[in-house]
């Protein structure tokens, strides 16, 4: 059994089998994060720390719970009261709770059973302590479906990425579009090359495996186009290996390069989840997929490749490609005239170094929707923070030959990036960019995070799905 307990709790009566001076003696001060175990007859209780009552969020919550689900993984069944003991609102908790267990049990890997660091879970068992009402229920059943979405993201970004090519990420992402019941359309090189997409062909040249294009459509069940709160397009960048192509990465820099897609896996995991939690606006997805290489006739540097929406771009550096293959996905979400756009990508290094690791960066246009963005970042705990997108930074991406360069010097990298993208966006169209390159893959076990792809983005475009309402162009 394992018990919530406050600061202040620590000092009251507390649960069966936990002694407060024992507790106390063994460095337990029921601060956030700290989890006790200790034996009580045949069974063992832990004790978790949730802070300062006053402190208590849902972030304070799940992270407890993943802390508590690490801490146990080796037992075989587990019962908490984490969330009926937390204060907060209990629909907010358990899903909380769910979602922190969940996550934290992730794994991910090729050891073979006779390897080193083969060790096994066998946590197989969780039972919720507290209300069996009707909202704790479809709590837990959200919970469920979220940490699947974002369990199937993990899983894509962790994936090698000499196994998964463009070809095998769309089969993937074809298979789960069937079992999930949403619209798939994968369109093949000869189809890409007819749709104009001169940045996602110019990023895919210098590879021998050919690039893949995928639109998913979740259409709400039974909810007429009136009743409809819109429709939301998202775009991830699906580069499944990055090399930099012919502006090569050093070897330490390409080392993580797997994990290039992150954006479009967070997409993916989004789809995945809506029809169980059937939000009423329509969302449609677009993931340009392809790796980045340096075969014989890969794109060189001042190339000038010509996006789908005929506007030119002025390759000076391949390694900024995430921002080529993703003007031609924005340009045709742009032509669908939805609500809003979205699009997340692992897109600039000069990102992690404004914020660090664990925020993204928020840029776009129309105030009203950014705000949305950031209401469901600040409910589901995965950061962002906003950064500018100066319009008289522009003339830093001005070229002698095409429209504009793909890179704007040595400062400003995210914010450049983003401009470069604001360019593709129809005109009058609310939309956020989300610099993922952060909070995409962890290099430590922290809270819900496992080490290695975080899954980052599908919790926050989950929630905007289900509370998303339109905006007024400003």
């Amino acid at each position: 059994m394992a018990h919530g307990l406050t600061e202040e709790a620590l000092g009251n009566d507390l649960p069966d089998g936990l002694d407060s001076g024992s507790l106390k003696r063994l460095g337990f001060a029921a601060g956030a994060g700290q989890v006790q175990i200790v034996p009580s007859g045949d069974r063992l209780v832990a004790a978790v720390g949730l802070g300062p009552a006053g402190d208590v969020t849902t972030d304070v919550v799940r992270n407890a719970a993943a802390d508590l689900a690490r801490a146990v993984r080796k037992q075989k069944t587990l019962a908490t009261d984490l969330a009926a003991v937390s204060g907060i609102d209990a629909a907010d908790a358990t899903q909380a709770v769910v979602e922190g267990i969940s996550l934290a049990l992730y794994r991910f890997g090729y050891r073979s059973k006779t390897g080193s660091g083969g060790d096994t879970d066998t946590l197989a068992k969780v039972t919720l302590v507290g209300s069996t009402a009707v909202g704790i229920r479809v709590a837990v059943e959200t919970a469920v479906a979220v940490a699947g979405g974002v369990t199937l993201a993990r899983d894509l970004t962790n994936e090698p990425g000499g196994s998964l090519t463009a070809a095998a990420f769309a089969n993937r992402v074809r298979r789960m579009a069937r079992d999930a019941g949403i619209t798939v359309k994968v369109l093949d090189e000869a189809a890409i090359k007819r749709a104009g997409m001169g940045g996602l062909l110019g990023v895919s040249r210098g590879s021998s495996n050919p690039p893949r294009f995928v639109e998913l459509t979740y259409t709400p069940k039974g909810v007429a186009a009136a009743r409809r709160t819109g429709t939301i397009a998202l775009v991830g960048k699906g580069i499944t290996f990055d090399s930099g192509g012919l502006s090569i990465k050093p070897a330490n820099g390409m080392m993580d390069m797997k994990k290039d897609m992150a954006g479009a896996a967070a997409v993916v995991g989004t789809m995945s989840v809506l029809p169980a939690l059937a939000p009423k606006c329509r969302v449609r997805a677009y993931m340009p997929m392809t790796d980045n290489m340096l075969g014989g006739d890969a794109t060189r540097p001042g190339d000038v490749l010509t996006i789908r929406n005929g506007k030119t771009i002025e390759v000076l550096n391949t390694d900024a490609e995430g921002r080529l293959v993703l003007a031609d996905a924005l340009a045709i979400a742009s032509e669908g005239r939805p609500d809003a756009i979205v699009d997340l990508a692992t897109l600039t290094g000069a990102c992690m170094v404004a914020l660090g690791p664990s925020i993204a960066g928020l840029m776009g246009r129309n105030d009203r929707f950014l705000s949305q963005v950031e209401a469901a970042s600040e409910k589901t705990g995965e950061r962002v923070w906003r950064l500018p997108l100066p319009s008289d930074y522009r003339k830093m991406l001005d070229s002698t030959v095409a429209d504009m360069k793909n890179i704007g010097g040595h400062y400003g990298g995210a914010l450049t990036a983003g401009l470069v993208l604001a360019e593709f966006v129809g005109d009058g169209i609310p939309w956020a960019h989300i610099d993922i390159a952060g909070p995409s893959s962890s290099d430590a076990d922290e809270g819900e995070w496992t080490k290695g792809a975080t899954g980052f983005g599908v919790r926050l475009l989950v929630e905007l799905a289900s509370s998303f309402e339109k905006v007024e162009a400003e």
